[in-house]
């Protein structure tokens, strides 16, 4: 008898798995789940934690073995999704940002998408001008210490906090210029409200770099955000197309196809190579779900799409969540009273923090920026030794999407004589290669390298796919500075990695 309750209580714990998910303000929350629980489940229970009622905004992110990222689907089981052996660690995230932040129904949502934004900034995914950038960053110091008090706020204090990548003296005095004199008085919640209004106006809002290469081997960033596909070269956005001119996506092992009608019945092609089938896999999965989130009127329209031109053939999927139009009606029936919120303030964070003791850059010739690289991840050192380590492994592919070291200095030696300055400014300007443009975006000239090509020339275009695609292949490129994990990725995508050889969830 009792060796039967004995091995009833193993099985039982057999059954059971721990959880942990790190949340937007890099806190943790921990569980219990049986191994046949699925996401839902799962995802309620932190909605619960945090009182969150708008959740259909967020995801959980989790990282495979392989690095690759995935979003945990809620309608399948944990354990299944999951490549590795428990205890699982997985991420809280923004999933899809909400298109006017100001109409979110209740002030704990739009403190969450504060959060995610303000990482968005500090990671290099949201670019903006120095204007724009030194306006984001009082906010951020208004809503996390107040009103400026020259008591316990001494010359330079701005200096202490990390907004973006890398920044100025100038700009740190301008930003705390702007802090002292126009924002006197604001509450948290006023100034996280201005803070993601400013940010949604900006055209990398909502961007998760998805990298790539076009058919002529030259690197890409793919993001799907609340206003339709985007693809970066550089920093500068080189195509935009609306959700209502996307008209269908797929793919077929690691090359991505985008389809669209443009004005005047216009339709275009454009194709790009991801580093795996995998990659492209979950590039394509998220563009599905986010063209039936923003474009769709209601759920009921929502139908599984296959990858492939053939419905038979290749992988099918179906987004299974309500659409943006269906959240926000829900959102305005919320009548309850406003829930507490616990603001993390100035604690710092593991992959976001609001005070580091980094080096501060100051303008610097444009040849000189990798020793500047150098010299921002001896800053990022005590990050590295103190950050909660994943269980994740194997080796990067981030290596793969850097430019060679010739690549770098070839693609500057035009403005040698230029200077990382606040006229040129960009949070992620120190790691990537084209500066921003105060003036927009430069046009490119129409080829099939990624650029908009008619229908009629689709057929050569996936003629000479494998030609290209051989030659597109992702040759390990030498690594010119270390970035961060692809859980949380700047316009590069690469990895910060420990002395030991684990990789960091941020």
């Amino acid at each position: 008898m009792l060796s039967r309750l004995m091995s009833s209580s193993i099985r039982s714990l057999d059954r059971e798995c721990n959880c942990t998910v790190r949340l937007l303000d890099d806190s943790e929350y921990t569980c219990t789940i049986q191994r046949d629980a699925k996401g839902q489940y799962l995802f309620d229970l932190i909605c619960h934690h945090l009182n969150l009622l708008e959740k259909d905004y967020f995801g959980i992110r989790y990282v495979d073995p392989d690095k690759q990222r995935h979003w945990l689907e809620f309608t399948k089981s944990i354990a299944k999704q999951m490549k590795s052996q428990p205890p699982f660690t997985m991420c809280l995230r923004v999933k899809f940002y909400p298109p006017d932040p100001a109409a979110l129904k209740e002030e704990i949502t739009r403190y969450l998408v504060f959060l995610q934004v303000k990482r968005d900034l500090y990671h290099g995914r949201l670019l903006c001008k120095t204007s724009d950038a030194a306006l984001l960053a009082a906010y951020i110091l208004q809503a996390e210490i107040g009103d400026y008090d020259p008591g316990k706020h001494p010359e330079g204090y701005s200096s202490k906090f990390q907004f973006f990548p890398k920044h100025s003296e100038k700009l740190e005095r301008r930003i705390a210029e702007i802090h002292k004199t126009e924002l006197i008085g604001q509450s948290p919640e006023t100034s996280e409200l201005n803070f993601l209004q400013k940010a949604q106006m900006l055209e990398t809002y909502g961007v998760d770099p998805h990298p790539c290469k076009d058919v002529s081997g030259n690197p890409a960033f793919l993001a799907f955000t609340p206003f339709g596909f985007t693809v970066l070269q550089g920093n500068r956005r080189v195509h935009f197309l609306k959700w209502e001119e996307v008209t269908k996506l797929k793919f077929e092992a690691k090359t991505f196809h985008i389809y669209a009608n443009q004005k005047e019945d216009k339709k275009i092609i454009l194709t790009y190579f991801a580093p795996t089938p995998e990659a492209c896999k979950h590039l394509w999965k998220c563009g599905v779900e986010n063209q039936a989130f923003y474009k769709l009127e209601k759920s009921s329209q929502v139908r599984t799409v296959s990858s492939s031109n053939l419905f038979f053939k290749g992988s099918r999927f179906r987004y299974s969540g309500k659409v943006a139009k269906e959240v926000m009606e829900q959102s305005a029936k919320i009548k309850r009273d406003p829930p507490e919120i616990h603001r993390a303030g100035m604690v710092p964070s593991r992959s976001c923090p609001s005070i580091t003791h980094g080096p501060r850059l100051t303008s610097v010739p444009r040849t000189r920026r990798r020793a500047v690289h150098i010299s921002i991840m001896e800053g990022l050192e005590s990050l590295r030794d103190s950050a909660h380590s994943t269980p994740v492994r194997s080796v990067s592919h981030g290596d793969s999407f850097m430019p060679s070291r010739g690549q770098m200095v070839d693609g500057s030696e035009a403005s040698t004589s230029a200077v990382i300055s606040d006229e040129a400014y960009s949070p992620s300007d120190s790691v990537l290669p084209t500066p921003v443009a105060e003036h927009g975006m430069e046009p490119l000239a129409r080829h099939l390298n990624g650029a908009p090509c008619s229908i009629d020339e689709e057929k050569d275009s996936e003629a000479g796919t494998s030609k290209e695609g051989q030659a597109a292949e992702f040759g390990p490129g030498r690594r010119a500075l270390h970035g961060l994990s692809p859980e949380e990725p700047c316009l590069l995508c690469l990895t910060i990695t420990t002395r030991k050889g684990n990789h960091i969830l941020l």
